[in-house]
């Protein structure tokens, strides 16, 4: 996957940060942002299910692949929302999901998103945010899939479901609370 398209002016990057219905729920809610894709990678078995996934033996992580044009929000902008919108210094878990699945992780495709990724880190740690080591994984995006077609846009297409309403929609509030200038309108 490349993370750069020159005729749209875009980039990508993988992020982690627990159940992946979450993460794209705040990510496309951001001014700059134009797709947010759920998806697994990581992992050592080629193109495997949900439930695969689920059972924790392939090694995937639950990630989001984000694309964003750069010249509208930073990708340190983008990594800021993402280390205060999950929880990172908790290791295989967020809230009630556990597993390795659920890891905090940024997916890194170039020595510029890798570097990106390791000032973020370093910033939010130094700041002690969290009250807590940060945990997150910075690797090469490896094996990455899309989730099935049923994952994506599920908060938007399911506010209602209980999971949602309890788990998502607090992480949304969190964004709207804290990045409000940084909201597309009507988010």
């Amino acid at each position: 996957m490349n993370n750069s398209d020159s005729t749209n002016g875009t980039e990508t990057i993988v992020l982690g940060g627990g159940c992946f219905w979450c993460t794209e729920a705040v990510f496309t809610r951001v001014q700059g942002v134009t797709a947010v894709e759920s998806g697994y990678c990581n992992g050592h078995v080629i193109n495997p299910s949900y439930e695969q996934i689920c059972d924790g033996n392939t090694g995937h992580a639950e990630v989001i692949k984000v694309t964003f044009k750069p010249e509208e929000i930073s990708l340190a902008t983008l990594l800021q929302i993402f280390f205060t919108t999950h929880d990172p210094t908790t290791l295989n878990r967020q809230g009630n999901d556990v597993g390795t699945q659920y890891r905090s992780g940024i997916y890194f495709q170039n020595d510029e998103q890798q570097q990106a990724a390791k000032v973020g880190l370093n910033s939010i740690e130094l700041a002690n945010v969290w009250g807590a080591k940060i945990v997150t994984e910075i690797q090469l995006l490896n094996n990455y899939g899309s989730a099935e077609a049923y994952h994506q846009r599920y908060f938007e297409l399911h506010p209602q479901q209980s999971y949602c309403a309890y788990v998502v929609a607090p992480k949304v509030a969190k964004l709207r609370k804290q990045f409000a200038h940084l909201l597309k309108s009507g988010s």
